[in-house]
């Protein structure tokens, strides 16, 4: 039998969402001078403005690309993107492969009710064939499984000129890995990911063409008042220069700012890459190591750097029950949650049974190698029972 580890991790937060904080981030950090005051007032909307101006340079989006705060997260964002977008007389393809890009699938069927839809979708640790979509559809995409740890190997799919708009949910991906601004015409995604911020907010990215669509184009189904996104038949453009469309959490939003100043200072985003690449790698290399682990993502240059996913094998655990199989990764996470060694590191509820490191920028090399060896000795723990 291994020996109980004795090292622990000194920050033992590896959730794929909310993800870590960064090193040394603490509420007493956070400026506070707009809390308790009207988003609307020229302070509030001023540090607004800083979290979408920050957020732009960092990621290196166009000048001529909008960046906009939104309520509802991610999937606010996405789904303001399908609704303004989406067009009943145009093809559209909603691609997916693990369980949030299939809530995109299910927007498209039961939601808008696309009548020229086609969906692509793989099972978890796949891809579809994303170069069979035409490039005259419109396209909805996750750049990364968040529940999966599959991600785009590249954009080769993608032409420059492609007819239709790309909708780009990368939010397990963005700060951790470069997107390819040019074939991208709305992309989105949440604070509370790579970043490790407050969640609620979401971010909307949109290309020129991106406008043009939503200016020319008025849905036929009704938009709630967090869709509009345009005023008298043009773009609304306070949306995207702090004038927000609901009241956001200048808390929520004083966090991100702090979080976005701290990678601004450590290198910026080529720096949280190659963060997210190294601590991927030590806990990638770590699976090859392992006999009774594997990827589940098969193909190397399909596999994150963000939330790397992995599942069991070999006699033992192929003998089990489909119950028991499930309890495996469960009881993992109990002992090493009851001893405060890891917290949130099961796989996500509707994918096969597993375990999920999150690798981004925010969390610390050390504390992952300090992580790895606890799991072996819980696993001989589960295994001889």
């Amino acid at each position: 039998m291994t020996a109980e580890p004795t090292l622990k991790p000194e920050r033992p937060f590896f959730s794929s969402g909310p993800t870590a904080k960064h090193k040394g981030w603490s509420a007493a950090n956070l400026k506070t001078e707009s809390l308790g005051r009207s988003h609307r007032s020229a302070l509030g909307k001023s540090r607004l403005k800083h979290a979408i101006d920050l957020s732009k340079e960092m990621l290196g989006v166009p000048e001529d690309y909008l960046v906009g705060i939104m309520p509802a997260s991610d999937t606010g964002a996405l789904e303001c993107a399908m609704w303004t977008m989406l067009k009943p007389d145009r093809p559209a393809t909603v691609a997916a492969w693990e369980s949030f890009g299939n809530v995109w699938i299910q927007d498209a069927v039961k939601q808008l009710k696309l009548p020229k839809l086609t969906t692509l979708d793989a099972d978890y640790g796949e891809i579809p064939d994303l170069a069979s979509i035409p490039q005259d559809n419109d396209v909805v995409f996750t750049w990364n499984g968040t529940t999966s740890g599959a991600k785009i190997p590249d954009t080769d799919w993608l032409a420059k000129d492609r007819e239709g708009v790309t909708i780009n949910d990368a939010t397990s991906a963005i700060f951790a890995m470069e997107m390819d601004w040019a074939k991208l015409d709305a992309t989105t995604y949440s604070w509370q990911k790579v970043m490790g911020s407050e969640a609620q907010h979401g971010m909307l990215i949109l290309s020129p063409k991106a406008v043009a669509r939503i200016e020319e184009y008025d849905p036929e189904w009704p938009l709630p008042k967090l869709f509009r996104l345009k005023k008298g038949g043009k773009i609304n453009t306070g949306i995207f220069e702090g004038a927000t469309i609901n009241t956001p959490s200048m808390l929520a939003t004083e966090d991100y700012i702090d979080a976005l100043e701290w990678a601004q200072s450590i290198g910026g985003r080529k720096a949280m890459f190659e963060r997210a690449d190294a601590n991927a790698k030590l806990v990638k290399d770590w699976i090859e190591a392992t006999p009774w682990l594997r990827n589940m993502v098969a193909d190397p240059a399909k596999q994150t750097n963000t939330g790397v996913c992995f599942v069991f094998q070999g006699d033992w655990y192929d003998s089990l029950s489909e119950e028991d199989k499930a309890g495996v990764p469960k009881k993992i996470v109990k002992l090493l949650e009851d001893r405060d060694v890891g917290y949130d590191f099961n796989g996500y509820r509707d994918a096969p049974p597993s375990l999920r490191i999150w690798c981004g920028g925010t969390v610390e090399q050390e504390d992952l190698k300090r992580l790895l060896p606890w799991i072996e000795w819980a696993y001989e723990q589960v295994k001889n029972g």
